[in-house]
């Protein structure tokens, strides 16, 4: 049986800012340990338990490689995007809407299903996302958020066909 390779279809435009949103997501994690009490780093690494010290025990155990592990998949998403991601500089190039083919192995799948789900909760948290139905349409960041869901949605498609 061989590995499924999965092919993302993308815009160098919407390449290059995704590889934006990776690296800003990166840096989020970087600076987590500086960032304590930050919601975002509290909703990418969960309290397993509801009694405060066992909680915090748990956390202080696992946090840092659960963090280590979301650094390590931004960076090869960051890897598998450096191609596509180069844009011209002039804003009315058509190269910009230049539709690129990113081949993904299956570790580079699953590090961009998780990478893309984090970012994704990181703007549920800045945007106070807590029900399905908690958006704004006049709000260009709700439009990331739903550009973020559509590609979840289906690079999961993808990844769930049959061979």
């Amino acid at each position: 049986m061989t590995a499924r390779v999965v092919v993302v279809e993308i815009t160098r435009l919407e390449a290059a800012h995704l590889s934006g949103l990776v690296t800003q997501f990166s840096e989020l994690v970087d600076g987590a340990s500086v960032a304590e009490g930050d919601p975002a780093i509290e909703r990418l690494a969960p309290d397993a338990y509801e009694e405060a010290e066992a909680a915090r025990e748990f956390r202080q155990f696992t946090e840092d490689d659960l963090l280590d592990r979301r650094r390590d998949d931004a960076a090869r998403v960051l890897a598998s995007l450096t191609e596509a991601s180069q844009i011209p500089e002039d804003p009315d190039d058509p190269a910009l809407l230049e539709t690129v083919a990113i081949v993904l192995d299956a570790e580079d799948s699953g590090a961009w299903l998780r990478t893309l789900a984090a970012i994704r909760l990181v703007l549920a948290t800045r945007l106070g996302i807590t029900e399905a139905d908690d958006h704004d349409p006049e709000d260009a960041r709700f439009g990331i958020y739903d550009w973020l869901g559509y590609r979840l949605d289906g690079l999961v498609k993808a990844l769930s066909e049959e061979s």
